[in-house]
């Protein structure tokens, strides 16, 4: 079980990495995009009470788009409901990453394998922009704040958006992208726990070049490896993660003694 923190409506929001002007939003979508992404990135933890009145205030919203917000959060399975007592963020455990991670891989190579086979020359041009795009942002992740890895965040998603998109399966697009979320989820809120030895940026070049290139086998290979290679370090980062938590008790009591 990983550790339950009460929400600090004060602290600073993380930019919203969806890169769509604020103003084209209702304030309902708008709360739901940002209320997503606290979650997703680990701003709200997982198993926080979603208390309405820090809520208003964190996000400076009435009631009513609030709650419009978390009901689609709900839908999402990034947020549970229990009766009349609230909102909670939901919990993660191990178990959850692995068949998250498993189904993602099935589901993205499917999809994958798809747009290679009916993909056009726009389709092409997507994944190059947006490869491009991702590999620029990659050389200011180091000197770059939450800003830039916003940004990269977001190109991450769209590169992978881009290389299903001519799957001709809204289905499968609208499940992966779901899929994609809960993951991320999953490797944000495990950032700090990892010491990964990897480079993404090779990864996603390799898997750009074998769709280019029409190699159907090699990129849903490629796409499977990329998957379980996060899954492994995410796993590892979940373990550490949970035994700081359970060590702090301990240490609690020891100084009673």
């Amino acid at each position: 079980m990983v550790a339950v923190n009460r929400i600090d409506p004060n602290a600073e929001l993380l930019p919203d990495p969806d890169g769509e002007p604020f103003a084209t939003k209702t304030i309902a979508d708008q709360t739901y995009r940002q209320l997503r992404w606290d979650i997703v990135s680990g701003a709200l933890e997982p198993g926080s009470k979603l208390g309405m009145d820090l809520l208003t205030k964190r996000y400076g919203v009435g009631m009513s788009p609030l709650r419009e917000a978390l009901v689609r959060l709900t839908g999402d399975a990034l947020v549970h409901a229990e009766g009349q007592r609230g909102f909670w963020v939901t919990h993660v455990s191990i178990d959850e990453l692995e068949d998250t991670m498993k189904t993602r891989t099935m589901i993205e190579s499917e999809a994958l394998a798809r747009s290679i086979e009916l993909g056009d020359a726009a389709w092409e041009a997507r994944v190059r922009d947006s490869y491009a795009t991702l590999s620029g942002l990659e050389a200011q992740l180091e000197e770059g704040g939450a800003e830039v890895f916003a940004q990269w965040e977001r190109a991450n998603r769209m590169f992978h958006e881009a290389l299903v998109s001519a799957c001709g399966s809204p289905w499968l697009i609208r499940i992966r992208r779901m899929l994609h979320q809960h993951s991320e989820r999953y490797r944000l809120i495990s950032l700090s726990h990892m010491t990964p030895e990897r480079d993404v940026h090779d990864e996603h070049e390799a898997i750009m070049d074998a769709a280019i290139s029409r190699k159907a086998l090699r990129a849903s290979r490629l796409i499977e490896m990329h998957i379980e290679r996060t899954t492994d370090i995410v796993r590892e980062a979940l373990k550490s993660r949970d035994a700081e938590v359970e060590a702090v008790p301990a240490r609690k009591t020891s100084r009673r003694k």
